[in-house]
């Protein structure tokens, strides 16, 4: 599961597709399967680097999982 911000999903989303990505380049295909939206970038920032941790990656699974039955 990858995490990242931007301010161009779309792009950004094309870019891992394409293998223009070192971290998801030798994952592929991908899916996009939830996004989060912020006005704040400091707020994206900030929920980026709680997802990046053993609880975020816990409480992230745990909601995708929830959604997706």
């Amino acid at each position: 599961m990858y995490k990242g911000s931007t301010s161009d999903v779309k792009n950004r989303l094309l870019d891992h597709k394409n293998g223009k990505v070192k971290s998801t380049k030798g994952r592929r295909p991908i899916k996009l399967i939830h996004v989060e939206c912020y006005v704040l970038k400091s707020d994206a920032l900030r929920r980026e680097r709680f997802l990046k941790t053993a609880e975020g990656r816990r409480l992230l699974k745990q909601q995708i999982r929830d959604i997706l039955q």
